[in-house]
C-alpha cells in the first residue's frame, strides 16, 4: 500500500480488513490470501497508528518511510502495489512497481498526462502485469443500471448531460490541505464522471473546456481552484455530438446535509436518467449529532458498516467491492490455470475496459487539458479550448485571439 490516508482508511482498510477474516476463493482459483504485507508512506505516523488499532484484524506489515519508502516497499515481497497518494505524485510509484514487475492499482485519476500513460502502459506490457484504475463509481448500482439500460438499447443515443459533486470545506481545508495548493477539485473528482461517461455511452472525445472560481482556499488570482466547471463534447460514429458538463466543488458548507452532493442527468433521444445520491437513500436526525458528527443523508451504497444479521460486524458498498475486484482479477491471472495459459488469462483481465490504463486514454487527455485550460486561465489567459486529433496533434490548446496552437500531446488521442 503506498499511501495511507483518508482513501487508505475508507476503502483499503475494510477491504484488507475483511479479506484478512474471508480469503478470496473462485472455482477457477481456489482459496486466495490476500494479506497487507507493507506500507509506504511519508512520515509512517498514519501507519503506525493503523498498526496499533488493527492488532488482529490485519495480518503483521512492515512500514517504510521517505527516502525511498515504494522501493523500500517493493524489496518486501509484494505480489501487487495499490496506489492511494495525491494524484500528482501517483506516476512514480506506478512507475516504480510496474518496473518490479508487480501488478498495480492506481486511485484516479490515474496519471495527469498521455506521456505518463503511455509510458505505465508500456511498463506493464513489457512486465507481463496488470495495471489498472479505481473508478468505484462505475461500480454504484444506479450508474450499473444505467450503463444495462444503455447496453440493450432501452435509453439510444445520449444528447447532452449534468453531473455535479460537491465536497465539504473539511476536503479542502482538512483532509487534503497539504497538497492542495495549485490543484483543483476537477481532477480529484470530475474524472469520476468523466469514465463513467466514456465507458457507458462510447463515442470520441472531441473537445475540452473549463472555467472555475478562486478565492475561498487560495488568493482569487491563484492558481488554487474552489470550484470548475468543465464542458466535454463527444462525437459520435453517426456523426451525432453530446455536451456532458460537469461542476465540482470542495467548499460546499460542513453543515450541509449530506457528506456529498452527487447528482446526473442524461437526456436520451428517447428518455431521461435523472440520479440523486442523498435522494436515495435514507435521513436521519440525532439531536446534538445531525448533521455535523453524522449526516443527515447517508450513502449506504457507496461506504457502510454495518451489524449484520448474525452478528457481524462489516463494511461493504461499491467503494470496497472495486478492490476486492481488482484481487480476484489479479488471482484470476497467477492462479486460474495452467502457467502455459497465463498470456490469454492477462489478456482477458486487461479487456475490461472499466479499469484498464489502456482503456483510460480519453478520461486522461480531458484530465490533462483540464489542467491546461485552468493553468492558462491563472495565467490571465480565460476561456481556452482543447481540441481532441487536431490537424497539429492528439490534444492541441487554443487560446483565445489566434495565438500559435500549443500541442499538449502529439500522438493521436
Amino acid at each position: 500500500m503506498v499511501g495511507m490516508g483518508m482513501i487508505f482508511d475508507e476503502t483499503y482498510r475494510p477491504f484488507f480488513e475483511q479479506v484478512h477474516r474471508h480469503p478470496l476463493y473462485d472455482p477457477a482459483f481456489g482459496v486466495c490470501r490476500v494479506e497487507l504485507r507493507a506500507v509506504a508512506s511519508r512520515t509512517g505516523t498514519r501507519a503506525e497508528a493503523y498498526r496499533r488499532s488493527a492488532a488482529g484484524r490485519v495480518a503483521a506489515f512492515e512500514s517504510f518511510t521517505e527516502p525511498d519508502s515504494v522501493q523500500k516497499l517493493l524489496r518486501a515481497g509484494v505480489d501487487f502495489v495499490c496506489v492511494a497518494t495525491p494524484d500528482n505524485r501517483h506516476f512514480a510509484a506506478a512507475r516504480a512497481a510496474l518496473a518490479a514487475g508487480k501488478h498495480v492499482l492506481i486511485e484516479k485519476p490515474s496519471v495527469l498526462s498521455l506521456a505518463e500513460l503511455d509510458e505505465l502502459d508500456r511498463l506493464a506490457r513489457q512486465q507481463g502485469v496488470l495495471a489498472k484504475v479505481v473508478y468505484h463509481k462505475l461500480l454504484d448500482p444506479d450508474h450499473k443500471k444505467l450503463r444495462t439500460l444503455v447496453a440493450d438499447g432501452e435509453l439510444v443515443h445520449v444528447n447532452h448531460g449534468y453531473c455535479s459533486l460537491l465536497e465539504p470545506k473539511q476536503i479542502a481545508q482538512s483532509q487534503f490541505a497539504e497538497w492542495i495548493r495549485g490543484r483543483n477539485p476537477g481532477t480529484y473528482v470530475a474524472v469520476h464522471y468523466i469514465k463513467l461517461i466514456d465507458f457507458t455511452f462510447g463515442g470520441r472525445l472531441a473537445s475540452v473546456a473549463c472555467t472555475g472560481q478562486r478565492g475561498l482556499v487560495g488568493p482569487p488570482n491563484g492558481d488554487t481552484w474552489d470550484s470548475t466547471q468543465l464542458r466535454l463534447v463527444y462525437r459520435y460514429p453517426d456523426g451525432r455530438e453530446a455536451a456532458f458538463d460537469i461542476h465540482t466543488s470542495w467548499v460546499t458548507p460542513e453543515n450541509f446535509p449530506g457528506y456529498v452532493e452527487q447528482e446526473v442527468q442524461f437526456r436520451f433521444d428517447n428518455g431521461v436518467w435523472n440520479g440523486h445520491s442523498r435522494k436515495r437513500g435514507v435521513e436521519l436526525t440525532i439531536e446534538g449529532v445531525t448533521p455535523l458528527g453524522r449526516k443527515i443523508t447517508i450513502n449506504n451504497h457507496y461506504n457502510g458498516t454495518f451489524l449484520e444479521p448474525w452478528g457481524e460486524r462489516s463494511q461493504r458498498g461499491y467503494g470496497v467491492e472495486v478492490l476486492e475486484r481488482f484481487a480476484r482479477e489479479v488471482a484470476h491471472v497467477e492462479f486460474g490455470g495452467p502457467a502455459a495459459e497465463r498470456p490469454a488469462r492477462l489478456e482477458a483481465a486487461r479487456a475490461l475496459a472499466y479499469n484498464d490504463l489502456s482503456a483510460d486514454r480519453q478520461t486522461v487527455a480531458a484530465v490533462q487539458a483540464m489542467e491546461a485550460i485552468l493553468a492558462q486561465h491563472a495565467a490571465g489567459i480565460p476561456n481556452c479550448v482543447a481540441v481532441v486529433d487536431h490537424p497539429a496533434g492528439g490534444l492541441v490548446l487554443l487560446r483565445p485571439g489566434g495565438a500559435e496552437p500549443q500541442v499538449l500531446y502529439a500522438g493521436t488521442v
